[in-house]
């Protein structure tokens, strides 16, 4: 703790989880080459408290920065051996304190007093700052790993072992142990740390690594474990955003949907099918139409919100955005394990032809692609994450596990703003989208609303031949193209102003030919306009639709806007 500092007025922006827009980071990788920030404040907390740092995150439109983890960590003995560190930092060993690295004056407890001052500055322009926390395992590794702090102290207490094998340790994370989160003192050691950082150092929530291992009562998978027991009922930590990778690599898992009413969930089954709807690949209708709407069929139970989905197509742990539609393979060499490692269905999609090209119809699409996936993700109900870089057209060269990359491999190339500023500047149209119209940031879950307008609704779907998508035709139609209407609801006077009306008309096409929208009774004579196509590498002032169809281009959406 450093008790002197004067946190002044600061307030958390208090976000609602429904217009809560993330962008997932790395504190160092972030800033490191940034040219409009001192040499001494880059890749530190400094740095992302600077103006340039905060200019950029505000204008671009984003809420609330994930930080990869900042808890202290070490670097594994095998990476430094090989000349690598371990750039993400999943690899704690001190759960109440900041990473020295990252602070500009070095350690000796400066990165507590620099760190606050990020946490307030962030706050000063209405950014959230979340953490991502690591309290599934610990850096001390696997019975050949190093004795550091916990297995000194009690080795039985801190860590789950193998019964009748007690040498050994059980491995739900993939890291050489898991922490024995059900044992009284560990479970208090997580506890003072999350209020650590939520009362002395100001954080707005966290997001759990592998947060299926801290449910793990005994063996199974318990979401009822006296770990969240504990969160649901204190009084500081269920006033924050909690966020979980609902999944581990041991047996049973994978618990997307099954967590507590209190928590939001990174949602895989989003990813994998919005990736496989865009690459091409044969995807179920259904899901796609749930995935778009929050996904009722995971969250929609005990009282949870569209918002307890945290969308993304990307993220730390696998390709960017310009490399899944750049790289058919993965391309891990560098980190010496001779490309074993990183995942390696990650239902990717190159345009045929794999890596770096000049051929300028591949270039087109991909750029089309990109901007399909930055699309439908800011569009979609629920809580949208984005990777930072994602937005520049960063890549990592085909690596889809860089977590032993720090170096310019991993680090945001800021030369890219220039190069890719319309891909930059996509992005930003759509957060204001998303962030200017409520009926793409909803607390509550769409009513069906029939093309006849014969009930009243809020969403309705149709085929491209204009006819309303029944139930039998969601089973059999294929899962190709589709329009859906979003109807605009009467005002209740408690909207921000900010908030602007209009119905929406979304069409999807991921054929790789263009498709004729008819447009069903009830939306004619509407004077829709048109908004955003993903077909245009530069946005072309549209007049208003005064036709009975919508020619929408091969692999492309297209948004229109109805009069208030």
């Amino acid at each position: 703790m450093d008790p002197s500092f004067d946190w002044a007025d600061d307030r958390r922006p208090e976000t609602p989880w429904h217009r809560t827009i993330l962008y997932e980071m790395h504190v160092k990788g972030f800033t490191k080459l940034h040219p409009e920030i001192p040499p001494g404040q880059r890749g530190t907390y400094a740095g992302l408290a600077s103006e340039p740092a905060l200019d950029y995150l505000q204008r671009l439109g984003v809420t609330a920065v994930e930080l990869l983890p900042v808890h202290q960590f070490v670097h594994d003995e095998r990476l430094v051996r090989q000349g690598l560190r371990n750039y993400w930092g999943y690899n704690s060993i001190g759960f109440l304190a900041p990473h020295d690295e990252y602070c500009s004056a070095g350690g000796g407890g400066g990165q507590v007093r620099e760190f606050k001052s990020m946490v307030k500055r962030l706050h000063a322009r209405g950014i959230e700052v979340i953490l991502d926390v690591v309290y599934n395992h610990t850096a001390e590794g696997n019975h050949l790993g190093p004795v550091l702090c916990f297995k000194g102290l009690d080795n039985s207490a801190y860590y789950k072992l193998e019964p009748g094998a007690e040498r050994y340790y059980r491995d739900y994370t993939g890291t050489g142990n898991t922490l024995n989160v059900g044992h009284p003192s560990v479970l208090q050691l997580v506890m003072d740390s999350l209020r650590y950082w939520v009362q002395q150092m100001h954080v707005d929530g966290f997001r759990f690594d592998l947060a299926s291992a801290l449910a793990r009562d005994l063996h199974e998978v318990n979401r009822l474990s006296a770990f969240f027991d504990l969160v649901q009922q204190d009084p500081v930590l269920n006033q924050v955003k909690l966020i979980a990778e609902p999944w581990d690599v041991g047996e049973g898992g994978y618990q997307v949907g099954n967590f507590p009413p209190l928590w939001s969930e990174w949602n895989g089954r989003y990813r994998d099918c919005m990736r496989d709807c865009w690459r091409g690949r044969q995807h179920h209708l259904p899901e796609f139409g749930f995935r778009l709407t929050g996904s009722s069929d995971l969250y929609g139970r005990e009282g949870r919100s569209p918002f307890a989905s945290i969308n993304f197509v990307t993220s730390h742990d696998g390709f960017t955005l310009t490399d899944l539609v750049s790289y058919e393979r993965k391309h891990n060499e560098s980190n010496g394990e001779g490309n074993r490692d990183g995942t390696d269905d990650n239902r990717s999609w190159n345009c045929g032809i794999e890596g770096p090209t000049r051929d300028p119809a591949v270039l087109a699409l991909r750029r089309r692609q990109r901007r399909n996936f930055l699309a439908t993700l800011l569009l979609s109900q629920g809580v949208p994450m984005l990777q930072a870089g994602d937005e520049l057209g960063r890549s990592q060269e085909g690596n889809n596990n860089a977590y032993c990359q720090d170096n310019e491999l991993s680090w945001l190339q800021w030369t890219l703003r220039e190069r890719n500023a319309d891909l930059h500047s996509f992005v930003a149209t759509l957060i204001e989208i998303r962030s200017s119209h409520r009926i793409f940031n909803r607390r509550h879950w769409f009513q069906d609303l029939p093309i006849d307008g014969s009930v009243p609704g809020e969403i309705a779907w149709f085929s491209p031949d204009g006819t309303e998508m029944s139930p039998a035709r969601w089973e059999s139609a294929p899962a190709t193209s589709i329009g859906v209407f979003l109807a605009a609801r009467e005002p209740t006077g408690r909207e921000p102003a900010a908030e602007r009306m209009g119905s929406f008309l979304l069409l999807i096409n991921t054929e790789a030919r263009g498709r004729r929208f008819a447009l069903p009774q009830i939306l004619l004579h509407r004077g829709w306009t048109k908004m955003l196509d993903t077909a245009e590498d530069e946005p072309a002032v549209a007049p208003p639709v005064d036709r009975t169809w919508v020619q929408v281009a091969s692999h492309s959406l297209v948004v229109f806007r109805s009069r208030p």
